[in-house]
């Protein structure tokens, strides 16, 4: 017999009538294919120019009048005398310029030429999501846009090097973990709800050797982008929050050894000295300088935060209220 079963009779149902349709798509709310169709005309492909370099991402739509908001590490190369040309949904190209772009937050906005119709994202939160919820990623992996893989929310709060292991601090950006399939070209693409609202802006993967997906991809939550790319229209930078200090990792592994501390600065006027171990911010726990860098960075400037820290490895802890200082 055949595999599958069967007589192995001939004239089977390979040699019966095809049924050519597919099903007519209202799809019902909340269902992938629901999904799909609301948010793909909102997310375009990115195809980048810099002096002596080229590279391709993806971006998400925010305004009819054709605001863009993706990465600053996808359209950074452009300026000062590259170009950044973008591709419509429906395959329409055109040219785009920087707004403005912040390589702290890796959040650029870029605004496209056309008079093309455009559809705005809906903008979702990141406040509530949660372990275990079902996202979706949208975007151009490899160049081919319009891709939509889907996955759960793996982890919240997790601290990422945008720029890559080889990076430093000033590259951290506090994550949405998913295992949605991500891959390089997604990049300042859609990672949505099932509702197809954005929740973050898909940033950076964790690979083994390769360049692949291997279920470990990171999104700038959309409360935080949202904020920058608001102030980079405005005003053409953005501001973070900032504690004062520098830090590392521990010797013993846990909490974040501050090494020195900014005069006058938020921490200074808290009474957080050289020496400290912070322990937690709010109810979030910091196991590294990394995890701090991330929980201060989720935060807005002049946000009261509550610090618990040891003066030194060791040492009882003790929490103190925080107003966070703004830089750029």
């Amino acid at each position: 017999t055949v595999a599958g079963g069967g007589s192995g009779t001939t004239g089977s149902s390979l040699s019966g009538p095809v049924n050519a349709e597919q099903p007519e798509g209202t799809a019902p709310d909340g269902t992938l294919e629901a999904v799909a169709d609301k948010v793909l005309p909102s997310v375009v492909s990115l195809d980048v120019v810099g002096p002596n370099t080229r590279g391709e991402g993806s971006g998400v739509i925010l305004s009819a009048d054709g605001l863009i908001i993706t990465n600053n590490h996808v359209v950074g190369m452009a300026e000062p005398a590259g170009g950044i040309t973008v591709r419509l949904h429906d395959g329409t190209r055109a040219p785009a310029r920087m707004v403005g772009g912040d390589p702290t937050t890796d959040i650029a906005v870029i605004q496209v030429e056309t008079d093309q119709p455009l559809t705005p994202i809906t903008l979702g939160t990141s406040a509530t999501l949660n372990e275990g919820q079902a996202v979706a990623a949208v975007g151009s992996p490899l160049g081919l846009s319009g891709t939509v893989t889907t996955g759960i929310v793996s982890a919240l709060d997790r601290p990422v090097r945008a720029g890559g292991a080889q990076s430093d601090q000033s590259t951290v950006i506090d994550a949405v973990q998913t295992d949605a399939a991500v891959n390089p070209g997604n990049s300042g693409g859609a990672l949505v709800n099932m509702n197809g609202e954005l929740v973050g802006i898909n940033s950076a993967i964790a690979s083994t050797g390769g360049s692949g997906s291997i279920g470990l991809g990171f999104a700038i939550p959309v409360d935080q982008a949202r904020r920058i790319a608001d102030q980079l229209i405005k005003q053409g930078y953005a501001t973070r929050a900032v504690l004062g200090v520098s830090v590392s990792d521990t010797p013993q592994g846990y909490g974040a050894l501050v090494r020195s501390v900014e005069p006058g600065g938020p921490a200074e006027q808290a009474g957080i000295e050289e020496g400290a171990v912070i322990t937690k911010v709010g109810d979030r726990v910091i196991d590294d300088g990394d995890a701090l860098v991330a929980a201060i960075r989720s935060r807005a400037p002049g946000d009261i935060v509550s610090v618990t820290y040891a003066a030194r490895e060791g040492a009882e802890t003790t929490s103190t209220d925080v107003a966070l200082g703004e830089a750029r």
